[in-house]
């Protein structure tokens, strides 16, 4: 990525952060930039191009972590910087779910994650399929987490399952005490990563 493409791209992401991405235009990130439209084009094409750009600049700016460490360390690594981006850009962040990673630099990150599964004896048939799996959740939980779907809303969960009788929510309120308990989605994240990890160890990469 070149120095004035990056600052193009920065200027839009600090926009749609502000604004949101309906905000992100052509004109309004050349008034940022402090150039005309047309003075974009070299660097950034299209609206389009700049979307893509978007996840280029997302994506190469995560502190992906060192190559020596073990696969599972890079991939938890890796994960838990997703979702700290997520936090500090919530609006953009739903891009990296929306459009896939086709310039060269973000294309680098895929092939982070692939070698991080080779290097874990997942077949390479196995490999394009176990990485989208990956992806998506990484991508999915910090989306829905920067979404608000995994917050209380406005009915509490008790309130919810009182709308319908037993007999028609019967998983909700055999599960109640459990379904009420606080919410730890440090905790859980970080479960979840590591039963990522056990699959991979105990069944994509098991010897067949």
């Amino acid at each position: 990525m070149t120095d004035r493409r990056r600052e193009i791209l920065t200027e839009a992401l600090a926009l749609a952060d502000e604004r949101g991405l309906a905000a992100v235009s052509m004109r309004a990130v050349a008034q940022r930039v402090g150039v005309t439209p047309m003075a974009l084009y070299p660097h950034v094409g299209s609206k389009q191009d700049m979307l893509d750009g978007l996840v280029e600049l997302l994506v190469t700016d995560l502190p992906m972590p060192a190559g020596g460490l073990s696969w599972p360390e890079r991939f938890a690594g890796f994960a838990q910087a997703a979702r700290e981006s997520a936090r500090r850009h919530p609006t953009a962040f739903a891009l990296l779910f929306d459009r896939p990673a086709v310039t060269a630099d973000s294309v680098q990150v895929i092939d982070f994650l692939y070698q991080l599964l080779l290097d874990a004896g997942v077949p390479p048939a196995e490999i394009a399929r176990a990485e989208r799996m990956l992806s998506t959740f990484v991508l999915g939980f910090a989306v829905s987490e920067q979404g608000g779907r995994f917050a209380g809303g406005s009915l509490p969960l008790p309130a919810r399952r009182a709308q319908l009788p037993a007999d028609e929510l019967p998983a909700h309120h055999q599960l109640g005490a459990e379904l009420d308990r606080p919410l730890d989605l440090d905790a859980e994240f970080d479960a979840d990563v590591a039963d990522l990890i056990a699959f991979i160890e105990n069944v994509l990469a098991a010897p067949r």
